[in-house]
């Protein structure tokens, strides 16, 4: 008996996860069967998390070292990193103008007031930065002591010291060598263990899924359905149309390829939500699925998974136009251009702050004089929602790194003038 592709048990885990859920929730709440399905689901989806949370910060460091070495040794750092940045700006940019044009036409929540939520703003506190503030922590946190960063998993701060090491092996040369071999030995390493996890992957998602649908209240989704749909909506528009369509101009690779290559990662990253813990499975189909070269996808993926946020962003944006509808205020243009850069700066994140998205959050709020405590009305939501947007964001890694590879190839054939 043949067994069918890992690709497709994965897809078929996700389904199956789906139907698990609405049976688990369709069942009476607190009986043995409930409890059972639920206990069952959250102790396999958490290994199978904790299994990609152990290869995570390895991975990153390995990749990002390895990608630098290389890139500089054949003089194309600096076009991968002009490329991916210019890259990355000009998507997320495009995703948040999308969700202030949507949210301008649909206004939702302009019906609704904010007093239907006293309960759920009563008795929330968040924790309130200014914009300099946020700056200070942001920029601090960029350089930490590597050991320490490494075993607390502070994903941009391993960053930071990869990419600082990357470059000391290139300005190092031939005295480095075995350091560069060993440290593309333990990537190779590392990668073999990441194929061992995603053969648990099906198993992974269905829990994971499973325990999502089962424990979301519907109750809840009615009066906020307006929103969750134009959210919905905003983020499958630049998710199915738009990130596609740039790519198929730039490389000419069809939605269709790149859906079939990516799969695996998106459905990972709408099962976790979370873009570091989906991307040893990112980095595997950038790279044997999608074909962008090892020093490319080891470069852009894990550098996208800290700083590139679309989905975040759209929604950052869209939530603050919402809250602003239910509270009476009309935000103006400059208020929105307001919102417009908040969002971009929130959406990459503020690394050793507590409640991190909260955080950036309320600081988008501020900006244009929004109640912070509004954030406790989508708190139900964010769960649910949080899947979508963490596709996305994957999604826009993915692309990126295909996008940059065409970028950097066309510009090794290009002729030289006067040649």
């Amino acid at each position: 008996m043949k067994f069918p592709s890992l690709n497709t048990q994965i897809l078929l885990g996700a389904v199956l996860g789906i139907v698990l859920g609405f049976l688990l929730g369709s069942t009476e709440p607190g009986s043995a069967v409930q409890e059972a399905g639920l206990y069952t689901s959250t102790m396999v989806g958490g290994i199978f998390i904790g299994l990609l949370k152990m290869v995570l910060v390895p991975l990153l460091f390995t990749s990002i070292v390895v990608g630098v070495a290389n890139l500089q040794a054949h003089q194309q750092m600096h076009r991968v990193w002009i490329s991916t940045l210019v890259f990355f700006s000009i998507s997320m940019g495009i995703a948040v103008l999308l969700a202030l044009v949507a949210t301008n036409i649909f206004k939702p929540g302009a019906g609704m007031h904010l007093s239907m939520f006293a309960d759920a703003t009563q008795n929330f506190h968040s924790e309130q930065l200014t914009v300099g503030e946020f700056f200070s922590q942001f920029i601090l946190g960029l350089f930490q002591n590597p050991f320490a960063a490494l075993a607390q998993s502070n994903i941009l701060a391993v960053v930071i010291f990869a990419l600082i090491v990357g470059i000391a092996i290139v300005i190092g040369g031939e005295r480095y060598r075995h350091f560069l071999a060993l440290m593309q030995e333990a990537f190779d390493l590392v990668m073999m263990i990441v194929g061992w996890v995603m053969r648990l992957a099906p198993f992974g998602i269905m829990a994971l899924l499973a325990k999502l649908v089962a424990t979301q209240d519907s109750s809840l989704f009615a009066s906020m359905g307006e929103f969750m749909l134009l959210v919905v909506g905003i983020m499958l528009v630049h998710g199915v149309i738009i990130l596609p369509g740039i790519l198929y101009i730039i490389t000419r690779v069809t939605p269709w390829q790149f859906w079939k290559g990516a799969r695996d990662a998106l459905v990972t990253a709408f099962a976790t939500s979370s873009s570091s813990a989906t991307m040893p499975v990112t980095i595997r189909c950038t790279e044997q699925q999608l074909g962008v070269k090892r020093n490319i996808a080891g470069f852009v993926v894990p550098l996208g998974a800290t700083i590139n946020m679309d989905g975040t962003a759209l929604y950052e944006a869209s939530a603050a136009l919402f809250i602003a509808n239910l509270v009476g205020v009309e935000l103006n243009l400059v208020q929105q251009l307001i919102v417009f850069f908040m969002a971009m700066l929130a959406s990459i994140g503020a690394p050793g702050i507590p409640s991190a998205g909260m955080v950036t959050m309320v600081m988008v709020l501020q900006s244009v004089g929004l109640p912070a405590e509004a954030i406790a009305i989508l708190l139900p939501i964010d769960r649910l929602l949080d899947t979508v947007r963490t596709t996305v964001n994957v999604e826009g890694d993915m692309v990126g790194s295909l996008i940059v590879q065409e970028i950097v190839a066309s510009s090794e054939h290009k002729p030289v003038a006067g040649g």
